[in-house]
């Protein structure tokens, strides 16, 4: 792990110690001080990407494919079709290749499924139904890929994450996390931490999307007493890419949350997903993303994010440049190469922005499961959390 600010004069800095004694570990007291700032900040957003769902595994196996692992699964399922279909092995995926104009060397699934889709715009219409059949059969990979969350999975980070982030004072406002990814971490881990999650989905049975919702907050009323509190373990999340449990209505304009459902709402790896972000329900999220980054007194964390989804990407620059009272906090495995030369474009100027004396912006080079240490526990455990813990290690015992 490294760390690299305005207090770093100019250089990465190694965070060896992770006892907490910062004293002997000047890497590990500056990456303390700006995340203990990040969690303390008056308006605090959280970009969480495909690294905050790689920690998740079981059985020793990752669950949260990769986009390499998303090509192979893609190749294995064409090579089943092969099979199904008494064709040659590798029949479909060379049409596939051939009708998309990719070369045979390509290892960017997004790359392919964007060739894919403006190919099917220009062929003929015997090859542009082929392609969009296999264009169909690819997401049918994703879809089933990243629909991963099981019950029996563990999610110690993710819980652990958001006692740090999202338990925060009611003078300060609540946490907003936005997201990338498609799967459930983040919900199934506020459900087992008891979190509230104000995800635009009205609570009940048929719970119907409705931007009004993140207007709305929960309070806690006594009987005994007319004063009413707000909650404490309760956060926003936003879905910008859309959500495995997420299924637009037929006939209907309406969106709900359905868990297994075959037709999820996603917006898929490819390169018109920067138009597909600008419609229902995805730019309510970004509407709300772009607003939040320009308000004074904001920190924006951003974990397992590479910034290659320029309709991200883009907004949070032009905050950086137009709001002083933004505070930014990058953590990523390779943000120390993909921020130099020949690396990713917006992580570079960030990085020359920090150079150049802005002592708003701080790159940890760290997984998300090796930040959580780093973070302060800044609210004490709830009564409500001690009480599912309670819940949870007594059902254990009985097993």
């Amino acid at each position: 792990m490294k760390v690299r600010s305005i207090q770093t004069s100019g250089a990465w800095i190694e965070i060896a110690d992770d006892s907490g004694n910062t004293a002997a570990d000047p890497g590990s007291s500056e990456a303390r001080r700006v995340l203990s700032s990040a969690v303390r900040s008056q308006n605090l957003a959280v970009l969480a990407g495909l690294g905050t769902s790689l920690c998740v595994t079981k059985n020793s196996v990752r669950l949260a494919p990769t986009m390499l692992d998303l090509l192979a699964r893609a190749m294995k399922r064409f090579s089943e079709i092969d099979v199904a279909r008494n064709k040659a092995d590798g029949h479909h995926w060379s049409d596939f290749e051939t009708l998309s104009n990719v070369p045979k060397s390509c290892k960017d699934l997004e790359y392919f499924m964007s060739r894919a889709t403006v190919a099917a715009g220009f062929l003929a219409p015997d090859e542009a139904g082929r392609i969009e059949s296999y264009v169909t059969e690819a997401e049918e990979v994703i879809r089933s890929a990243v629909d991963f969350m099981e019950d029996d999975v563990d999610l110690g980070v993710h819980e652990s994450f958001l006692r740090r982030v999202a338990r925060r004072s009611s003078r300060r406002s609540r946490t907003k996390l936005f997201t990338t990814n498609y799967d459930l971490c983040f919900e199934m881990a506020a459900r087992r931490s008891g979190f509230v999650v104000i995800d635009g989905f009205a609570f009940g049975n048929d719970a119907r999307f409705d931007s009004a919702q993140f207007n709305y907050d929960v309070v806690r009323r006594s009987v005994t007493e007319e004063r009413s509190d707000y909650i404490e373990n309760l956060f926003h999340l936003h879905k910008l890419h859309g959500s495995v449990d997420w299924e637009r209505q037929a006939g209907n304009s309406y969106i709900s949350r359905k868990p297994g459902t075959r037709k999820p709402l996603l917006i898929y790896p490819r390169s018109d997903k920067y138009e597909l972000a600008f419609s229902q329900p995805y730019i309510e999220m970004m509407g709300v993303f772009q607003s939040f980054v320009r308000v004074p007194s904001t920190t924006l964390l951003v974990i397992g994010f590479g910034f290659n989804d320029k309709h991200i990407a883009e907004p949070i620059l032009a905050a950086v440049r137009g709001n002083l009272g933004l505070d930014i906090v990058i953590v990523s495995p390779d943000v120390e190469t993909a921020s130099g030369k020949g690396g990713n474009s917006y992580l570079g100027e960030l990085l020359q922005l920090i150079d150049g004396g802005d002592g708003r912006i701080s790159l940890i080079a760290a997984k998300f499961e090796e930040i959580i240490k780093l973070i302060p526990d800044v609210v004490s455990e709830t009564e409500l959390e001690r009480h599912n813990q309670r819940l949870r290690n007594l059902g254990k015992s009985n097993a």
